[in-house]
């Protein structure tokens, strides 16, 4: 592909404010690993909402969504609850003023506060600081992946190396260039730049958004698109089979269906479902979603800068993704016929190549790179805070002043990319990094972490072995069933897990009531806490206990359904379902409604 002066001036000129950034804000980011990892607490929630919008709206996972859209119709917008999506509901509802209520650094760091520092929790301290690792180095291989694929198509340059043992395709050459640079801006100012820059990326990104949605509402008609899909790829809702068939439209799609395994639609739901309620009531993964709610200023900003994220989130991704898939299925569906082997994870590219033009191809691209650099930026602040905070000063050296750990969050920051770099160059394609990353990876994390907040019995040891047998699991069971879809091994690596936490917690003491009371008032958890309880309102009779389960859930039944509408809108007025586009609207004016009185007016509560 040919870009014009024009289109690589404003990728030039993105590129270099975006450094600028980062080195205009390094001053205010290296005081101390509070400021450098949580901005000091001082970030106002609106900027934190639209930085967690930015970082979540990741090329490797838009070129994901993209191809699903195209391969799976209306019902890919289920799909992402394989992640799921919607955990965010629960950060917005609850979680995450619970979690804020810790005034901790990090997720390591608050499982001293939930467990105490006896062994248990020492071991348990160690192992989420592993798993939180073990994360970030399959994402850093999940966004080697994408870019790359990403880059090839747009930039002329061949990279390709070959000197005797260096041998590097295009591909992995601008993975490596783009990964540098982002890092090197990451390190240098931290959480306030990792911040500024995803404010400025955000902007960027909605704009193209907005570009794309215009191009193939413009381009495109409703029947253009109806008469380029199979039947029953317009339809949301489905049966126990996905009854899609492509043959005559796209016969490489078939095989493409079967080799991701959701012909059975209705099961992988379920699953998608009951992965989903554990996962998000389990909270989030040590990664940089947590950070930002631990960066918050009070928990009602916690649960506000979420409930922000989906909101600017969803609709604009979603114009974008409906409109490369609406301009694929029209003009490119013809071209990918004819080939041999087809590679659905390039459709956003081939899509951007094709049909955006000169100016705007530039704007998107920075935009599209803006994506990636922001989500790559979250990680790379977050991850460092575990082996800085949690190991190097927790363990080491406990006495060393602040410049010395801001200086090792550098050299933290370089070795984690480094090693992921390593998982980079042998992962397979996006998807099956996705679903070992949501499905496989986080089945081992579910357990323990959904017992820690609802049960008082659940002791460090138990998180120990609970976590450990997770992460055996997750390694171990989806080799043992290679030609099954990670998905479905969920249930599997989760009752493992549950056994290794029950096992390890009731087979050893439970923690003190000085560390119990301490996390019970502090974070005022609903769940199984009646002994704990009765002890609080014993010592101080004025203590008010969390009675709001109910309303809880029915905010995030409504959440759900809220963020849903979000996903669909931009679908259907893309696709012209003009019907289901007003369904979906009134949809949304109620959930929005239903939210307001019973979520935001009594975010007071929770000061």
């Amino acid at each position: 592909m040919s870009l014009s002066n024009l289109d690589i001036a404003i990728i030039v000129a993105y590129l270099g404010v975006t450094i600028f950034f980062g080195f205009w804000i390094s001053r205010r980011a290296s005081k101390n690993l509070q400021a450098y990892f949580l901005g000091g607490n001082d970030i106002p929630w609106y900027y934190l909402g639209l930085s967690n919008a930015s970082g979540m709206f990741d090329i490797s996972g838009t070129m994901w969504t993209v191809t699903l859209l195209f391969v799976y119709g209306l019902k890919s917008a289920w799909i992402p609850w394989l992640w799921p999506v919607w955990n965010q509901v629960f950060m917005m509802v609850f979680l995450a003023i619970w979690l804020r209520r810790s005034n901790v650094l990090t997720g390591a760091q608050w499982i001293t506060f939930r467990f105490g520092d006896g062994v248990g929790a020492r071991l348990s301290h160690i192992i989420v600081t592993v798993f939180a690792i073990i994360s970030v180095f399959g994402f850093i291989a999940y966004f080697f992946e994408g870019i790359g694929k990403f880059a090839t198509i747009f930039f002329p340059w061949d990279l390709s190396v070959n000197m005797g043992l260096l041998q590097l395709e295009s591909e992995s050459s601008y993975a490596l260039i783009l990964i540098g640079f982002t890092t090197l801006y990451t390190i240098k100012g931290g959480m306030w730049s990792v911040v500024a820059t995803e404010v400025l990326q955000f902007i960027i990104m909605t704009i193209s958004c907005i570009v794309v949605g215009i191009i193939a509402y413009t381009q495109v008609s409703g029947e253009q698109i109806a008469a380029a899909v199979p039947p029953g790829w317009m339809d949301l809702f489905f049966g126990w089979n996905l009854d899609l068939d492509w043959t005559g439209y796209l016969d490489s799609v078939n095989a493409k269906i079967a080799s991701d395994g959701f012909e059975l639609f209705g099961i992988l739901f379920m699953m998608m479902l009951f992965k989903g309620i554990f996962a998000s009531l389990a909270g989030p993964v040590p990664s940089y979603d947590m950070q930002r709610v631990l960066s918050t200023r009070t928990p009602v900003e916690a649960a506000k800068m979420n409930g922000l994220t989906i909101l600017v989130l969803m609709f604009p991704r979603y114009l974008m993704i409906a409109g490369f898939a609406a301009l694929a299925l029209v003009y490119l569906a013809p071209e990918l016929a004819g080939m041999q082997q087809v590679d659905f994870e390039t459709v956003l590219p081939l899509a951007i190549e094709r049909f955006i033009p000169p100016g705007f191809q530039g704007l998107l691209l920075a935009g599209l790179l803006a994506a990636f650099m922001g989500t790559f930026a979250a990680f790379i602040n977050a991850a460092p805070a575990y082996l800085v905070n949690d190991i190097y000063k927790k363990y080491i050296r406990p006495d060393a002043d602040e410049k010395t750990y801001v200086r090792y969050s550098y050299y933290a920051s370089i070795l984690l990319v480094v090693i992921g770099l390593g998982f980079g160059f042998f992962a397979g394609s996006i998807n099956s990094l996705t679903l070992w990353i949501t499905s496989a990876l986080y089945g081992g994390y579910a357990a323990a972490n959904v017992l820690k907040w609802i049960w008082w019995r659940f002791n460090g040891y138990g998180y120990f072995w609970g976590m450990l047998a997770g992460l055996v699991a997750s390694t171990v069971v989806p080799p043992l069933a290679p030609d099954v879809s990670a998905i479905y091994l969920f249930p599997v690596i989760l009752v493992i897990s549950f056994a290794g936490s029950f096992f390890g917690c009731l087979l050893t003491p439970p923690e003190t009531d000085e560390v119990l009371l301490k996390f019970y008032r502090q974070t005022r958890p609903w769940g199984f806490w009646k002994p704990i309880r009765e002890k609080a309102m014993k010592e101080d009779p004025t203590f008010k206990s969390n009675k709001d389960f109910g309303r809880d859930m029915f905010n995030v039944v409504i959440g759900i359904v809220w963020q849903m509408t979000l996903v669909v809108m931009p679908i259907y007025l893309i696709f012209r379902q003009s019907t289901s586009l007003w369904i979906s609207v009134f949809l949304f004016l109620v959930t929005t409604y239903l939210l307001k009185r019973f979520w935001w007016d009594r975010l007071d509560r929770a000061a």
